[in-house]
């Protein structure tokens, strides 16, 4: 998959004064060749190109336009203007059922909570512990706390090295 950025990270750099430098690809018409942005202002504009959410960024034309006669025929929905559920059948598009947290869980790390594991039967849940006073309690008792078999601290957990920006590509 290829991700594609509205700013090409390679062009960017820092001052000496902290100001962000862009090096612009093309000069403009009056010769300008790199913009100076102060941070705050950089992250602004940088949000600005964040699209909302729920906002279509693929467009449409021709018969696979939302409103064209023909849409019906091609979708495999067959959601258009020209399409019919057909009697009794209520809508063709399904609804949406947004999944549970345990459904989630399961689908982000594997974790399945909705079944035992020793006999395989159905799983109550009956509480969600969130105050992190008490995770941290439960989570000591069980010397899951973090420390290690001689039970000094580890360290917390940081960002991989700035060298290491280009793995991630």
């Amino acid at each position: 998959m290829v991700c594609t950025s509205p700013v090409a990270i390679e062009r960017l750099s820092l001052t000496a004064q902290g100001h962000i430098h862009y090096a612009l690809k093309t000069p403009y018409r009056d010769g300008t060749t790199h913009v100076i942005f102060e941070p705050l202002d950089f992250l602004a504009r940088l949000a600005a190109l964040v699209p909302s959410p729920g906002v279509n960024l693929t467009r449409y034309h021709g018969v696979f336009a939302p409103n064209h006669r023909l849409r019906a025929q091609i979708v495999p929905a067959q959601r258009g203007r020209g399409g019919s559920a057909g009697p009794g059948q209520g809508s063709a598009v399904p609804t949406h059922v947004a999944m549970s947290w345990a459904q989630r869980l399961k689908r982000v790390f594997g974790i399945e909570i909705e079944s035992c594991q020793h006999c395989g039967g159905a799983v109550k849940i009956i509480a969600s512990i969130e105050d992190p006073q008490v995770i941290g309690r439960i989570l000591e008792h069980l010397g899951l706390d973090g420390s290690n078999a001689h039970g000094q601290q580890l360290p917390p957990a940081r960002a991989p090295p700035s060298g290491a920006s280009g793995l991630f590509d």
